[in-house]
């Protein structure tokens, strides 16, 4: 094996031990640290030194050399790890690399990510260069390889199949196979979903379950197949029930699941004491979600919740690291591992005033340090979408009387429309809309009705969706063209249209799902939509999460996908998708 594949060479080791007979100067030195000692599960006194991406010395002893080196008085401060995400959906508007710039400003700067995304729109040899490309910013990027599409999809096995999966989970930044959003299928006798499972338990890798309201029964089958973890629990019973079912359980705060408070305080009256086998994760959540921070958010809530400190840092870091493996480079303040460090002004306040990124200031005396933005997606064929085909007013014709009825954020639920929906323009007197699912490449569309989602909307464009393809939702087919249309020149985004004229748009250029903007712009883009489309009567909080999963079939009870509208209890398609009158 070539040194490339090591994380560090021969050569920069020999400079590490160099540092400790004194021959070289740290780059860093963090000199009366009060730092947590994640094995000793302690607050501990000790001089911290650091050379380039690495932490060579925890203790007592100051280097000799040190010309070439940043004292850092920690006089009064505190040292922990940075924060790990380790459930991370980062296309959610924003992009991976915007999304860890923000965070890291709040001092989560590992994370495990989804690969959905790059599965479904990029070959895998354009997909593992960009994951080659995310070694060289200062957050630490691992991923996870899904098995399923969470959705029904025209090219599902084709899609995910067995070489291509393989060689994901082989892929050395890789840490888990998951999550499992068709884990029905796997209890039904899926066979080539287990021999995947049983694939990255070989590669000594973890899986992820997805197993909202799963009963014991079902939890000690899915243990017994293979399943590690699960971040699907609402209440602290079922988070109490994983545990004594063998898993190591996440615990979610996410915008469509704010259950952290409930979680931890049932889990409390439980008498829960230890929390080693628990970690946080945000799932994924939507930009304004992130305002505030994201793991460090988790922590402060779990540290009022009653959560001893310790446990709640370690929770956000060091159980993390073990439970993937990698606590030789992760989770700690330790002599060898990989130098993310937060420097805090108190213990309860987990927002730290520095962080330190792979040995680089990001963050340093509440100063954004690290603003500039590395990847060049367009190099990894990340483009704006190109829509060269378009759809005409007799492409809208609503015939299907079965639609969607919307219940909350993300559930829903089968209707009978009965109104007339043979026509140009619905009343404002009720809520049931057009919608419309239209393939990416123009090849197909399914035309339904939808309750629930606005009164007032003239229409809403989106080429952001749990599939990839086109979503378009309103009261008035020609405010839907427009919207449709300005998507196009965009080159992917979400649009609203009132009486033709555009209200608000969001542009997404990368790959007609990604912004490149930074965060605290994408956040008040994304807030003037949900208030727009409050305003004309969307009753709930994330419209994002709505538009992405009217295709998750993982979630119950009704869905449009590519290849119908499918009800999701008896797996059968209502009504199937059609093509578009017109080729362009």
């Amino acid at each position: 094996m070539g040194e490339n594949h090591y994380k560090w060479s021969n050569k920069q080791l020999r400079e590490h031990v160099e540092i400790i007979d004194g021959k070289r100067s740290p780059h860093f030195l963090c000199k009366n640290a009060t730092y947590l000692n994640s094995y000793m599960r302690e607050w501990m006194q000790a001089n911290i030194w650091i050379y380039d991406d690495r932490i060579v010395y925890v203790g007592e002893k100051l280097p000799v050399q040190l010309h070439e080196c940043e004292v850092i008085d920690c006089d009064g401060k505190y040292v922990v790890p940075s924060y790990i995400e380790p459930h991370a959906h980062p296309y959610q508007l924003y992009n991976p690399e915007t999304l860890a710039n923000h965070a890291m400003q709040f001092g989560t700067t590992t994370f495990i990510n989804d690969n959905l995304t790059l599965f479904f729109t990029l070959k895998r040899e354009e997909a593992f260069r960009l994951l080659d490309e995310f070694e060289k910013i200062p957050a630490s990027m691992y991923w996870w390889c899904r098995f399923d599409g969470q959705t029904e999809l025209q090219n599902g096995e084709t899609l995910f199949n067995r070489e291509e999966i393989i060689e994901w989970l082989k892929h050395k930044a890789v840490l888990q196979g998951g999550e499992l959003t068709a884990w029905p299928k796997l209890l039904h006798g899926d066979d080539e979903m287990l021999t995947w499972m049983q694939e990255t338990k070989r590669l000594q890798k973890k899986v992820e379950g997805h197993f909202p309201g799963a009963s014991e029964t079902t939890l000690a089958k899915l243990k017994l197949l293979g399943t590690d973890c699960d971040h699907e629990a609402m209440t602290g019973q079922e988070a109490f029930t994983r545990l004594m079912q063998g898993y190591t359980v996440s615990l979610r705060n996410s915008s469509i699941r704010p259950d952290l408070e409930v979680l931890l305080k049932e889990l409390l009256e439980l008498g829960v004491k230890q929390f080693d086998r628990f970690f946080f994760t945000t799932d994924g959540s939507h930009p304004s979600f992130y305002e505030n921070g994201m793991i460090n958010v988790m922590i402060s809530t779990a540290i009022k919740q009653g959560v001893p400190v310790i446990d709640a840092y370690d929770m956000a870091s060091y159980n993390i690291a073990r439970y993937y493996n990698m606590e030789h480079v992760h989770g700690s303040i330790a002599t060898g591992r990989i130098a993310n460090i937060n420097i805090l002004e108190s213990k309860e306040n987990p927002v730290p005033i520095s962080v330190l990124a792979k040995g680089k200031w990001v963050k340093r005396d509440g100063v954004n340090t690290h603003e500039a933005l590395h990847i060049d997606w367009s190099k990894h064929k990340v483009t704006p979408l190109s829509l060269d085909w378009s759809i005409e007013k007799e492409d809208m014709i609503f015939s299907n009387k079965t639609g969607i009825h919307l219940l909350n954020n993300v559930i829903t639920k089968p209707y009978t429309s009965e109104i007339n929906i043979d026509c140009d323009e619905l009343s404002t007197d009720h809520d049931e809309c057009f919608l419309m699912m239209i393939a990416r490449d123009g090849s197909w569309q399914v035309n339904i009705a939808v309750k629930g989602f606005a009164k007032e909307l003239g229409g809403l464009a989106s080429s952001y969706s749990g599939t990839g393809d086109i979503i378009l939702i309103g009261k008035r087919k020609e405010d839907m063209l427009t919207a449709f249309r300005r998507v196009k020149e965009l080159g992917g985004g979400m649009v609203i249209v009132e009486n033709n004229e555009v209200l608000h748009e969001i542009a997404l250029p990368l790959l007609g799902i990604m912004s490149n903007l930074k965060m605290r712009e994408l956040i008040q883009e994304e807030k003037q939509m949900v208030k727009l489309l409050q305003e004309r009567g969307y009753a709930y909080d994330d419209p994002a999460f709505t538009i992405l999963f009217f295709s998750a079939t993982h979630l119950p009870f009704i869905r449009v996908t590519p290849i119908g509208l499918y009800d999701v209890k008896s797996s059968k398609v209502v009504a199937p998708p059609v093509n578009l009158i017109k080729q362009y």
